[in-house]
């Protein structure tokens, strides 16, 4: 570029800036930025912000109508059942009624049309007022009296809603008209009221159209819908006019009030199809029922004018940019000077006050608070964190970690990790089984019972240790955790721990109580060991309901163990008692069994082992018995569910109800069936044998059996006795080598088990003829 040109730009540029340096002309190119872009950043924050506020005000207006005018509604409902009741106790409905011949007793039959009119007319939700009466004259009063068939669908239907078990309450009737059958709701009160035994049925059915027009105040705008719904979603009665859309949009809003639990007063925003719906929501308590109300109504249409709004402001902004330039121009000259205060501010200067300042302390106060909150938060869920990372490390899921990066992480949530050392108590309840009994708890009720002794336990422990922490295994069963400086001796105070502890929930939770004390350890990484190790030593206590401690320093397997006499005899009487179906005698054998498995000073792994190896027995029985134990037990872990159980009477039960019962069951089931398949193999012997000197003896021999059962089976089963079946097969074939041979009589006899002089015989006693005749009349024909 020529040096002259330069100089004239140089020149110009000098003037246009007013001999100002580059900071300046950054300055004008700020203000322009300022001058030209409020307009759209207002449009903006009307559009995103404003359009939020006003969509937020309109769903609490929402809410606040529909709450109003849903107790108008639920008030509509409530006059109704009161006017149903109020009428249902009226003496004129009485036990009179059902001796009443309402032809010949006319004034009887009017006084009781006239008390339904005056009913129905209190009830301005109700199309009709029927009366049922089940009597001498089975009668319908509409209000007009007639008798009904009781042959008819409407008869049927009100003696199925007479079953029902409430006396009052609502439900889905049909309704015949000249259209067709319809469903209608309705409110039913059986008469007479408030007795066991009624003997007719008043049911008002809802006018539809009524109903619909008083559903349609919670829907305040005309794009909108409502509808009521049970609480399992079917749907009572709805203002939509059945189009497919209004159908999807009422089953899309109801799926989404259910997903939020469907009872509750609720309200919340939902989109669908493109648009927005304030949608309300709550319920209305009925006899014997629970209704939920939903009113839908369209937010995107009220959002229009402020969305053109905002675009008119974004608009109008844009044609001003070009009076904001020379505007900007202008003023940059006259608000140097503040900024340059700004720039000293910046630099150490004095402070200078103004807008701009007052911005940036109210966004530091802001967010100054939004960290002491989210400080706050992670110290809440420090205890949830800690819980978490302990359950991982005791479950070995960190054993890849070194010393170190635990003792880091340890640190981090907030233990002491310097010169310590750390010691388990693994903390078991027993006694579940006489809980049920006295009814303070029942089965199920275990997570909440560990849970109270865990409370007990974190409560006790930091009473006595500054450093601790309490894991909930939720099944009568928690760990603790405690960390003392390195070289200490605690082990006076940890007895006193457990027997603080052991007394506690004795009291409290009227159980008893067995603790493992662990071994000490400096490693992080051996904890997980440590936990392992108290957990196993648990099968070494005493089998019984007594408190105990058991302390693994101390602890010698070898002195501990006693001699163990499994009851041979006793599995015997079991297995025999089930294969007899004698089910109260195997109840009792196995009532024994446990009383002399768990006799004083057995330990645990013991009965373990003990019932184990009896439930392995009686596994081998079944299957000796034909049959097969994954599909008796429908392929359920019957070792895993023994394997859970601690007490005796836990474990008797289980056996009773999971085992005994079941199988006696089975083979009582099948025995119609070994009888037939037993009938079925002698035919077979007969059949494959006929042409020998077979006896009733042989037959039952090669079935299993003896003569006398396989005789009575034989003709329960085949409807003849043992010899008429053996007769009727040789005859049959006899007859058959008659016709279809040339055998001499005597060759045919030996062939179907009989005497030549015999065969003649018999087989004249039943065919009427001799052989000879037989054959040359079958010739002949």
């Amino acid at each position: 570029m020529p040096d002259t040109l330069k100089l004239r730009l140089t020149h110009w540029g000098s003037r246009f800036y007013g001999g100002k340096g580059t900071h300046y002309r950054k300055i004008l190119i700020l203000i322009l930025l300022i001058a030209s872009i409020p307009g759209l950043i207002t449009g903006a924050l009307i559009y995103w912000f404003v359009g939020g506020t006003i969509e937020n005000e309109l769903l609490q207006l929402h809410k606040n109508q529909i709450v109003k005018r849903a107790e108008h509604i639920d008030g509509q409902f409530a006059n109704m059942e009161l006017a149903m009741s109020h009428g249902a106790l009226d003496t004129k409905f009485d036990y009179s009624l059902k001796e009443t011949d309402f032809y010949t007793q006319f004034a009887v039959t009017r006084d009781i049309s006239k008390t339904i009119v005056l009913m129905q007319g209190a009830m301005p939700l109700a199309k009709s007022l029927d009366l049922y009466i089940d009597g001498k004259m089975p009668a319908h009063f509409n209000p007009e009296f007639s008798l009904i068939d009781i042959q008819s669908d409407e008869w049927k239907q009100f003696k199925s809603i007479t079953m029902k078990a409430p006396n009052v309450f609502w439900t889905m009737v049909l309704t015949n008209t000249k259209a067709g059958t319809t469903t209608d709701l309705a409110l039913v009160h059986k008469i007479p009221g408030g007795v066991s035994e009624p003997f007719g049925l008043m049911v008002a059915r809802l006018d539809r159209d009524n109903v619909v027009s008083l559903l349609k105040t919670v829907a305040p705008y005309d794009e909108g819908e409502a509808f009521m719904m049970q609480e399992d979603g079917t749907e009572l009665i709805s203002t939509g006019g059945g189009s497919n859309r209004e159908s999807s949009l009422i089953e899309a809003v109801k799926k989404e009030v259910l997903g939020r639990g469907g009872v509750q007063q609720m309200s919340f925003l939902f989109k669908w199809d493109k648009n927005t719906y304030s949608v309300s929501a709550g319920a209305l308590e009925r006899i014997d029922s629970r209704w939920i109300y939903v009113s839908i109504a369209p937010i995107s249409a009220i959002k229009k004018p402020i969305v053109f709004l905002s675009q008119a402001i974004v608009l109008v902004s844009c044609a001003g940019l070009l009076l904001a330039a020379v505007l900007a121009w202008i003023a940059s000259r006259r608000i140097y000077s503040p900024l340059h205060q700004l720039v000293r501010l910046l630099s150490g200067g004095k402070l200078t006050q103004g807008n701009e300042f007052e911005l940036i302390e109210r966004h530091w106060e802001h967010m100054n608070r939004e960290s002491l909150e989210l400080q706050s938060k992670l110290e809440q869920q420090l205890p949830q964190v800690k819980e978490g990372f302990l359950l991982q490390l005791i479950q070995g899921y960190l054993s890849a970690y070194s010393e170190e990066d635990l003792i880091e992480r340890m640190h981090h949530y907030g233990w002491n990790t310097e010169q310590r050392q750390y010691i388990v108590l693994y903390i078991q309840l027993v006694g579940m089984s006489q809980l049920d009994t006295v009814g303070r708890f029942s089965h199920g009720d275990e997570g909440l019972i560990t849970f109270a002794a865990a409370n007990m336990a974190e409560e006790i422990a930091r009473e006595r240790f500054d450093d601790c922490h309490v894991i909930n295994f939720h099944n009568l069963t928690a760990g603790l955790l405690i960390s003392i400086p390195q070289g200490d001796s605690c082990q006076a105070e940890l007895k006193q721990l457990s027997e603080a502890l052991m007394q506690t929930i004795n009291r409290i939770l009227k159980m008893q109580v067995t603790i493992t004390l662990s071994k000490a350890t400096t490693q992080i990484r051996k904890i997980p060991l440590l936990f392992e190790e108290a957990k196993l030593a648990l099968s070494y206590r005493n089998f019984g309901n007594e408190n105990q401690i058991i302390d693994l320093d101390a602890f010698s397997r070898t002195e501990e163990e006693q001699p163990f006499q499994y009851p041979f005899s006793l599995e015997r009487d079991i297995i025999q008692a089930m294969r007899m179906g004698q089910e109260s005698e195997a109840e009792s054998h196995i009532r024994a069994f446990m009383e002399t498995l768990a006799a004083d000073g057995v330990k645990e792994m013991d009965v373990q082992q003990g019932v184990m190896n009896l439930l392995g027995s009686l596994e081998h029985a079944m299957m000796q018995s034909g049959m097969n134990p994954n599909q008796l037990f429908k392929s359920a872990n019957m070792f895993e569910q023994l394997g859970q159980l601690r007490e005796p009477e836990q474990i008797e039960k289980w056996f009773v109800h999971k085992v005994i019962r079941p199988f006696i069951a089975a083979m009582e089931s099948r025995a119609d069936f070994q009888l037939k398949k037993m009938i079925e193999q002698a035919m077979l012997y007969i059949q494959a044998h006929y042409m020998n000197d077979i006896s009733l003896d042989s037959c039952a021999e090669h079935c299993g059996t003896n003569a006398f059962v396989l005789s009575r089976t034989f003709k329960q089963v085949s409807g003849k006795n043992f010899i008429d079946y053996l007769t009727d097969l040789r005859m049959e074939k006899a007859k058959e080598m008659l016709r279809n041979s040339d055998l001499k009589i005597n060759e045919v006899s030996e062939r179907v088990g009989y005497q030549h002089s015999y065969f003649n015989r018999i087989f004249k006693k039943y065919e009427g003829v001799t052989p000879s005749q037989y054959r040359d009349m079958s010739r002949k024909s």
